[in-house]
């Protein structure tokens, strides 16, 4: 049978989520990376700015083109690893072409136009668009993600809170007007920028909380999980920075509403078959350090002093679970590939 070639373009691939799907479609069997665009860095040699990716092939060999002069419209896929508001503005003509998007930032994660212009403080530019387009967490929407013309990938954040909570939400075994999501992400989660409060003499040796009010993730958690409950979700979510550069560790509090529930045998059976979630035995604590540079999500569950409030600690890398990792999974699920096509190398350690 012929190996199917799945061309690929990439709008933006300066960032950390950017060299991260370029090390990911690097090792791709299928993934035939021909368009990578960047309005500053047009005519660099991609492994001139990225030497790590120097003998891998011709994805390496590749130099970034202007965005008003790459086509775009002769691939099959195309990857936006932008800022918000860039891949709403080409994906008409894309589609319209026979494109298929996947959208690494927000344009296409939140159903209500009014919510998207709330927290990202710009209009939808394609309504009808946003509403046709699937919600990238496979665990949660793999069939629409498999006949999808667009998919909106998930936020880093919400991709570990999501699937820590989704067994105990979807089960109807808690309460869901009391949700705390507890999270800590690396410094990457924040982009590939030049911000005071990035740098290494501030990040280093410091721990904090931020954007406590609210934060652009919460409503995108909120509408995931009010899609599998039966009754409407309430979270509080506090996002920390830590002093690593990749990882988050969601840290979770829920209070059942049924305490005879087997919560380990419930998570068990909720993400048996699924390739990239791993429930740890009984007592675990993961680590993030145990996902680096992984596709993987580890879960386990707890109950302390054996009382009705569960404990969920999830770890995923943001940059791979959290982002480029599963924009891959999606591309496969979309092409009639294995799901783990590419994505099964094992974390690294130390």
């Amino acid at each position: 049978m012929q190996t199917p070639r799945i061309n690929v373009g990439i709008v933006g691939g300066t960032g950390y989520t950017g060299v991260e799907l370029l090390r990911l479609l690097a090792m791709h069997p299928h993934a035939n990376v021909c368009v990578i665009t960047s309005r500053t860095e047009a005519g660099t040699a991609v492994n001139a700015m990225f030497p790590s990716l120097r003998g891998q092939g011709a994805i390496g060999e590749l130099r970034f083109s202007d965005p008003a002069k790459a086509d775009l419209r002769a691939c099959h896929v195309v990857f936006f690893a932008t800022p918000h508001g860039v891949a709403m503005a080409q994906a008409r003509e894309l589609v319209d072409a026979g494109v298929r998007i996947i959208d690494l930032a927000a344009d296409f994660r939140l159903k209500n136009a009014a919510e998207f212009e709330r927290w990202y403080k710009m209009p939808h530019a394609c309504h009808d668009l946003l509403a046709e387009a699937a919600y990238g967490l496979p665990e949660m929407h793999r069939a629409a993600i498999r006949e999808a013309r667009i998919v909106g990938n998930p936020g880093c954040y919400p991709t570990a809170i999501q699937l820590g909570f989704l067994p105990l939400v979807e089960g109807g075994i808690v309460d869901t007007a009391h949700l705390i999501a507890d999270a800590k992400s690396g410094v990457s989660g924040a982009g590939r920028k030049n911000e005071l409060g990035l740098m290494l003499a501030e990040a280093s040796d410091n721990f904090k909380a931020y954007n406590v009010a609210g934060h652009r993730h919460h409503p995108e958690i909120v509408q995931g999980l009010n899609g599998c409950s039966a009754t409407p979700v309430t979270l509080v979510f506090t996002p920390h920075l830590t002093p690593m550069i990749r990882g988050i560790h969601a840290t979770l509090y829920a209070r059942l509403t049924d305490p005879s529930t087997d919560v380990q045998a419930l998570f068990e059976r909720r993400f048996t078959g699924e390739p990239f979630v791993d429930v740890m035995p009984p007592d675990s604590h993961p680590e993030t350090r145990s996902v680096r540079a992984s596709n993987v999500c580890r879960i386990a569950v707890h109950r302390p002093q054996g009382g009705d409030t569960v404990v969920v600690l999830a770890v995923e890398d943001n940059l791979v679970k959290g982002a480029a990792g599963q924009a891959v999974q999606n591309m496969n699920l979309m092409f009639g590939l294995p799901e783990t096509t590419g994505l099964t190398a094992p974390p690294v350690l130390p």
